[in-house]
């Protein structure tokens, strides 16, 4: 299932364009990337995406998953799931909690501490369960963050420069694992960077002003 953006334009409070009409497509398992600067508008897309919406701006064109306007869904509607520079994991939370709680809700009480223990066993960090965010690495608290917007079974990702906060060292491995999680499911993934290595070889690319597609190579 695709995810299609039509002329897509945010206006400031003095009716100012933040970036000129765009327009592109996402099919299955396939990651496009916009890469611009900060301040370009980047977040502010991908917020008006997922119906995150905010008084400061004003918004035209049209976004659709598969046939579906999602103009006027609220964003608890639109089945879309984010992956932020940070982790926004909850602290008053251990890690295990942090996963059960983005479950759908038709999963029982009773079954979410198995599945969530069932996934950090899938990612080998089962030793994890009991511990708050605060107690386990960057590292570590990206991956229990990806996994548990994924629990959720979004059927759109979105992805607002996750790896820019990551130690060097990190970034590469954790970038790798995220793609092939995506792919695996056949999820189609919006990303925003400034960063041209956070760009999947052989992808498609708009590089700011976003008027013109690149293929990575």
């Amino acid at each position: 299932m695709s995810l299609s953006v039509n002329n897509l334009s945010i206006l400031d409070n003095d009716k100012q364009p933040l970036f000129a009409p765009i327009s592109f497509s996402v099919q299955p398992g396939e990651i496009l990337t916009l890469m611009g600067p900060s301040g370009c508008g980047k977040s502010s897309l991908l917020s008006a995406i997922a119906g995150h919406k905010s008084a400061d701006f004003s918004y035209q064109g049209e976004c659709y998953y598969q046939q579906l306007l999602l103009n006027e869904l609220p964003a608890d509607k639109r089945n879309i799931g984010i992956l932020f520079q940070d982790d926004l994991l909850f602290p008053h939370l251990n890690i295990w909690q942090n996963l059960a709680i983005a479950l759908p809700n038709q999963v029982k009480k009773a079954q979410r501490k198995t599945l969530a223990l069932k996934t950090l066993a899938e990612l080998n960090l089962v030793e994890l369960a009991d511990k708050s965010p605060m107690q386990i690495s960057g590292g570590q608290r990206a991956r229990i963050s990806m996994m548990r917007m994924l629990l959720a079974e979004p059927a759109v990702v979105l992805l607002d420069e996750p790896f820019s906060k990551l130690d060097k060292s990190l970034r590469s491995e954790f970038r790798n694992w995220v793609f092939a999680q995506t792919v695996s499911r056949k999820l189609p993934v919006l990303m925003v960077t400034h960063d041209a290595d956070d760009v999947p070889i052989g992808s498609r690319c708009l590089r700011w002003p976003w008027n013109k597609e690149i293929q990575d190579a």
